[in-house]
């Protein structure tokens, strides 16, 4: 069997080995999904993307070490940025995607990547008393998007500091939780960071499809339609967001780190 090329792009940051890491496949034909969550553990990214060739742009499945996603921000605008600089798609081509959450395009514009995405905001619920155990702190609200809780905190400090009970995150019954508070840094309108220990991903570094809430929330909450957000891990990474009614449009920047073949 041909060995198979991939590439490791860091995703949501313009220096390497910051943002969130994505293993990039380019196939030549289908795979089984049972060989993609192989290659996904292998990889022990965050997500590892599968692209196939379509007439009319690119079929695009995302992996965890652990399972398949819905939907993931920062695979896709890693995908996008390999296939432009790999000169799989004309340096001024629109990246189109069909996925699990519908079709999903990418352009570079003045130097930023814009992934439009399916908007996700999260309806308010009472806050789970699990859920404020697991954090080790009193939200300040708690909203439930189609995947994840968003948990609002009282300050960036709080949100920083947060050291959570990953093995009772991983029981409660959503994707992954979503915590975030005002910036204080006026350059940016919010924090926040990310945590998914029940697909594999103990604390993400950057998280796109986050942001398809995060933007909604803050948007109505500040009166804006274009944001900025700083996801606070340890890698750390920059999204920004723009509002255009049922769609999220978001932006940043990506960087090649590794490039590589498969052998198995």
């Amino acid at each position: 069997m041909p060995h198979q090329p991939f590439t490791q792009v860091d995703a949501f940051t313009d220096r390497a080995f910051s943002g969130n890491p994505a293993a990039v496949c380019l196939l030549e034909t289908e795979r089984d999904a049972e060989w993609m969550q192989l290659v996904a553990a292998e990889m022990n990214l965050a997500d590892t993307a599968f692209l196939t060739r379509r007439p009319d742009g690119f079929g695009l499945r995302w992996f965890t070490p652990t399972c398949e996603v819905d939907l993931c921000g920062h695979a896709t605008l890693a995908s996008a940025h390999a296939l432009w600089e790999e000169g799989q798609l004309a340096a001024d081509a629109t990246a189109r995607f069909h996925t699990r959450s519908g079709v999903l395009t990418a352009e570079r514009r003045d130097g930023t990547i814009w992934v439009d995405f399916p908007a996700t905001p999260a309806a308010a619920v009472q806050v789970p008393a699990d859920l404020a155990d697991a954090l080790g702190t009193a939200p300040r609200s708690v909203g439930r998007t189609p995947f994840d809780y968003l948990v609002e905190l009282e300050s960036e400090a709080a949100v920083r500091a947060l050291d959570p009970d990953l093995g009772r995150l991983a029981r409660m019954p959503v994707r992954g939780v979503i915590v975030t508070a005002p910036s204080i840094d006026p350059a940016r309108q919010f924090v926040s960071r990310f945590f998914a220990p029940a697909v594999g991903i103990p604390e993400d570094p950057v998280t796109g499809s986050a942001h398809c809430a995060l933007g909604p929330f803050w948007g109505e909450r500040l009166g804006r339609t274009e944001l900025v957000g700083y996801q606070a891990s340890r890698r750390g990474g920059t999204i920004r967001v723009r509002l255009a009614g049922d769609r999220v449009l978001l932006g940043g920047q990506a960087v090649t780190v590794l490039r590589g073949e498969l052998v198995a």
